[in-house]
């Protein structure tokens, strides 16, 4: 009979083997870092770009002289806010639960990103929002498109101008939670990086210990046998 090839001992790696790739699989959330990095920093620029050139459309008192170029600036902006905030509402939340499974309790308190951490509160209720209103409008465009067949584009525009409109708010928010997020977490995935050299070999010394044999051992070379006497001397003929 053949012997088995699924015996615990040849499939069921030891627990400190284990160890390293646990690590890894904690921070797959990371790969979403450059996305909402690239998203935070799009909502400031919309922003930026709209504040820099809102006045020049209103008088003193901030009432609009130029309706229509106010009304444009405003629905550019809003269009290009809710592009990235989708990018949040897509990756925000795997990284959000990374962040917070490797946030320890001093770093609430004091630290590099206590503040960042304390951003961070609302925007379980900003992205919760910010998907309804996206979930929403997907019903939306179903409804029209099966009511309204080949005259979806005629309507398709204003409806993404009021969906903008409504989603700048989460935006706006976004725009001082995103960067707080991303911070925290390229920070706490810094620190899992440097800690992982030591885990690692604490895993390897661990294994080495409990390797079939390690304890009591004999020697594996034999101790040298001592030289012969030599020969007695000869009597002389």
């Amino acid at each position: 009979m053949s012997t088995s090839s699924t015996s615990p001992s040849s499939t069921s790696p030891a627990p400190a083997e284990k160890q390293p790739a646990s690590i890894t699989d904690r921070l797959e959330w990371r790969r979403h870092l450059p996305a909402l990095a690239f998203a935070a920093a799009g909502i400031n620029q919309a922003s930026g770009a709209w504040d820099a050139v809102s006045d020049s459309f209103c008088d003193q008192d901030g009432r609009p002289i130029d309706e229509k170029g106010y009304a444009d600036g405003q629905v550019k902006r809003d269009a290009e806010a809710w592009k990235h905030t989708e990018v949040f509402l897509d990756h925000g939340p795997e990284v959000l639960a990374g962040v917070r499974a490797a946030a320890e309790g001093p770093d609430y308190v004091e630290g590099r990103i206590s503040e960042d951490l304390r951003q961070l509160r609302g925007i379980d209720t900003t992205l919760e929002r910010a998907g309804q209103l996206r979930h929403e409008w997907d019903q939306i465009m179903a409804l029209m498109d099966a009511s309204l067949p080949g005259s979806l584009k005629l309507y398709q525009e204003r409806a993404e101008e009021h969906r903008n409109s409504e989603g700048w708010h989460y935006a706006d928010e976004l725009s001082h939670q995103g960067p707080a997020l991303v911070r925290a977490a390229e920070y706490l995935a810094n620190r899992v990086d440097a800690e992982q050299p030591s885990r690692t070999e604490r895993a390897r010394m661990a294994l080495t210990r409990s390797a079939p044999g390690a304890r009591g051992a004999l020697p594996t070379t034999p101790p040298p046998s001592p030289a012969p006497n030599p020969p007695s001397p000869g009597r002389s003929r």
